[in-house]
């Protein structure tokens, strides 16, 4: 399976969110953060996931008996770069946006069944707005953008820092009127 196969499903993805951050985990610790799925589905994803090489063993001890081993992201193969998602077909962008949309709506479910969850004091936001831009104003707004989240990316798990999950969703809404006759 190559990269694009294995991210385009909503519970890899939810793995792959998982370990970002150079986090090790275990599949006990995958499972604990994914109630809603069954340790079965968690075991099969993660090892499609290990095979597909986006995520390597980091280590192993032994539990009860049985050896337990945790899992890293290996974050450069766990992206869809612009060649590859060029060479998508409209039907992989449909099942990508698709398991996007599933992932994050199980992760958002899962936010407010933490107890404690406040989404107003935890600046919880999914507004949408629409934006009139010609190709140069959106290519400077898309590289202004991936500058900010991109200086932001390498942050590492510490005290005072919690994870935030950030999904973008950018396209046109209609085809851009034609350009009047003679100018």
């Amino acid at each position: 399976m190559d990269t694009v196969d294995l991210l385009l499903h909503p519970v890899r993805l939810r793995i792959v969110h998982a370990m970002f951050g150079g986090r090790t985990r275990t599949i006990s610790e995958l499972c604990a953060r994914m109630p809603d799925v069954s340790k079965a589905t968690v075991y099969r994803h993660v090892g499609l996931l290990d095979d597909g090489g986006l995520l390597e063993v980091s280590g192993e001890q032994r539990v009860r008996g049985a050896v337990e081993r945790r899992y890293r992201l290996r974050r450069a193969r766990a992206a869809i770069d612009t060649d590859a998602a060029a060479s998508m077909s409209l039907d992989d962008h449909r099942r990508g946006f698709t398991a996007a949309m599933g992932a994050l709506l199980a992760e958002f479910h899962a936010y407010l069944d933490r107890d404690g969850s406040d989404p107003v004091a935890d600046s919880v936001s999914y507004r949408q707005t629409t934006l009139w831009l010609n190709e140069d104003e959106l290519a400077g707004m898309t590289a202004e953008m991936s500058e900010v989240i991109r200086s932001r990316m390498d942050n590492e798990p510490s005290p005072g820092r919690t994870p935030h999950l950030l999904g973008t969703i950018l396209f046109p809404t209609e085809q851009a009127p034609p350009e009047p006759a003679g100018t």
